[in-house]
């Protein structure tokens, strides 16, 4: 398993939580790391990325201002800090790894983690 999310859960609406997604080494230094989330009955939506460096972010309208994605690099670790959370951010949230930041926004990826439950509730 190359990429594994862990910190959803249950949290009250303008609550935060933050997502975690331990990487493999490789995957970590070499490729640009990313969240996506699906929500039931829709498909599945870019919410941020980060390239391999760290020195740029992209962020999906929906949740600039209230997501943050920062890396660890001593922890191999891909970090998704979501606070001011609206019912509308329930879904599974995936980490993701994609070898440009245009193949992330694009969907052209190539690791998915298995996904963490967020549930928001109003």
């Amino acid at each position: 398993v190359q990429l594994v999310e862990s910190g959803g859960g249950l949290v009250q609406a303008g609550g935060s939580l933050r997502l975690s997604c331990a990487a493999s080494g490789t995957i970590y230094s070499t490729y640009n790391m990313g969240w996506f989330r699906q929500a039931p009955g829709k498909e599945r939506e870019f919410v941020a990325a980060i390239n391999w460096r760290g020195g740029k972010v992209l962020y999906a309208d929906s949740v600039k201002g209230r997501f943050t994605i920062s890396k660890d690099n001593a922890k191999n670790t891909l970090y998704l800090q979501m606070s001011s959370l609206k019912p509308e951010d329930t879904a599974v949230y995936y980490c993701a790894a994609a070898q440009t930041m245009t193949d992330m926004t694009a969907r052209r990826i190539s690791y998915w983690g298995q996904g963490t439950l967020v549930t928001v509730s109003s």
